[in-house]
């Protein structure tokens, strides 16, 4: 039994170990502390949940795609429709063949629990610089489903819209970045709400670095 249980500790030691590394390799890839010149937002976000925290691109690098968490309409049932995005950061001139990067990173404040991810939109030029949300206003007993989607405006003047759903209203054109282009994200997220009407992912804020 001794040894049973000596077995058991040096296994746990291991992979508490295995745990710290990954989570040091994944934090790595993040530039929590990184200056950033203005922040981007929209009027129209939804007023549930809490806001998570700012996520940066690594130094050096800048959004130049995303993606988005999405769950598909589902009927009758509590549709939650936006539940995550991504911004895929890159550093200037690390474009390879088929609108694609060799090397990027991926980063992403608080996520909703629904969905799937979809597919990368990159920008076909530079990075990207202002974005629209799409927001269903609150429907009262209804189903609400608070933000649905998302625009951006690529520095080299390309319009990207997201696989996001349809319920809702574009808000206008955030400010837009007056330095190399979007480098970090915040979402604001409202947790699952047991028997009550969830609606995931309300709002976001964008942030430009020079």
């Amino acid at each position: 039994m001794h040894h049973f249980i000596c077995m058991m500790f040096s296994l746990l030691v291991i992979t508490g170990l295995q745990v710290s590394v990954e989570s040091a390799g994944t934090r790595s890839e993040r530039s929590f502390s990184r200056h950033y010149k203005s922040e981007l937002t929209v009027p129209n976000g939804g007023r549930w949940g809490s806001w998570g925290h700012r996520e940066m691109c690594p130094t050096g690098t800048y959004a130049a795609g995303f993606s988005l968490k999405v769950e598909d309409h589902i009927g009758y049932r509590d549709d939650t429709a936006l539940n995550g995005i991504r911004l895929h950061c890159v550093k200037k001139n690390s474009k390879g063949s088929s609108n694609s990067y060799h090397s990027y990173a991926s980063v992403h404040s608080d996520v909703g629990s629904w969905g799937r991810w979809t597919d990368i939109k990159w920008c076909p030029s530079g990075f990207l610089t202002a974005f629209q949300l799409r927001v269903e206003s609150p429907k009262g007993l209804g189903d609400d489903t608070a933000a649905n989607n998302i625009r951006f405006t690529c520095s080299g003047g390309s319009l990207l819209q997201g696989d996001g759903t349809h319920w809702g209203d574009w808000s206008a054109w955030s400010q837009t970045c007056y330095g190399k282009g979007i480098c970090g994200i915040k979402t604001r997220i409202e947790e699952p709400q047991g028997i009550g009407d969830d609606t995931a992912l309300n709002d976001v804020r964008m942030y430009c670095c020079v």
